[in-house]
């Protein structure tokens, strides 16, 4: 039986072989593949150690198979469109990931669950430069790490920036299907980094406050929770717009965001008043330092 074959009776995800996400990668040619198993004999040798010793891989190739072997993928520098941004995808046992993470559990402890109500949160700030985006990226990928199905809705239909955080297609998206011109078919999955997706704000409309206050909406929301455990949207600056609040009502919840050294203490206080008078629930505030 030749290498080949051997990782060719591997199935996918945990079931598979580091030299199977090896060579599917691109990482080792088949070819090698035969070397690297006859070292692995020769010396009792694991097989990214004997490819490493061969001088095919190195240490990073390794930590790669072993994140796809255990369903915790994460990207390579300059081998995605994914923007540098989302740390989370590049860098996962990095401090300020570890910082995601904790934020992540507490979130899961506080308001994620089973109930379609309880599945969608709104990420906003009164400020723009604030962080919003970047947190609900990160965030996106955090939970698609820990395996819940994870949709980022950008719901900033006025300076979108999710799509391009991405590198994703913004053709098609909210708006359009908010103004009912599309269908949820814009939802678009993110490559290479599993259970997780991403519905793109589209064309910026003239008329974002009005789309978003639409039934259309919180309908899409409830439609969008029975195949997805963590929705997680991100919207405009809430102090010069009424939009995010609106979006924070249909999402039932909101997470209000401060940059270190720059958001106002009186003027998050306000808007976190704001969205509670407006029914939203304010699962908590989380303050940004980039």
């Amino acid at each position: 039986m030749s290498a080949i074959d051997q990782f060719a009776e591997h199935k996918t995800g945990r079931d598979r072989s580091i030299g199977a996400i090896l060579i599917d990668a691109g990482k080792i040619k088949a070819a090698d593949a035969e070397h690297v198993l006859r070292l692995q004999q020769d010396e009792g040798l694991r097989f990214g150690d004997a490819a490493k010793k061969l001088g095919l891989i190195s240490d990073d190739d390794i930590a790669q198979a072993l994140s796809r072997q255990f369903d915790y993928p994460y990207l390579t520098w300059g081998e995605s469109r994914v923007a540098a941004e989302v740390v989370a995808a590049y860098n996962p046992f990095s401090a300020p990931v570890e910082a995601l993470r904790a934020l992540r559990s507490q979130l899961m402890l506080r308001w994620f669950d089973a109930e379609a109500e309880h599945k969608t949160l709104a990420i906003t700030s009164p400020g723009r430069g604030e962080g919003r985006s970047w947190l609900t990226a990160n965030l996106g990928v955090v939970f698609s790490q820990l395996g819940e199905r994870t949709l980022i809705i950008d719901a900033d239909l006025r300076h979108p920036r999710q799509h391009l955080l991405f590198g994703a297609e913004n053709r098609s998206g909210l708006s359009a299907v908010l103004s009912g011109r599309g269908a949820t078919d814009a939802v678009q999955r993110v490559p290479a980094l599993l259970d997780l997706s991403l519905l793109p704000a589209g064309a910026v409309p003239p008329n974002p406050q009005e789309l978003l206050a639409r039934p259309a909406f919180a309908q899409l929301l409830q439609h969008l929770s029975a195949d997805f455990d963590v929705i997680l949207i991100d919207t405009p600056a809430g102090a010069q717009f009424a939009d995010g609040q609106t979006v924070a009502v249909r999402a039932s919840g909101a997470l209000v965001v401060a940059q270190k050294n720059a958001s106002r203490l009186g003027l998050l206080r306000s808007y976190a008043d704001m969205l509670r008078q407006a029914t939203a629930s304010v699962v908590g505030t989380v303050l940004v330092e980039r």
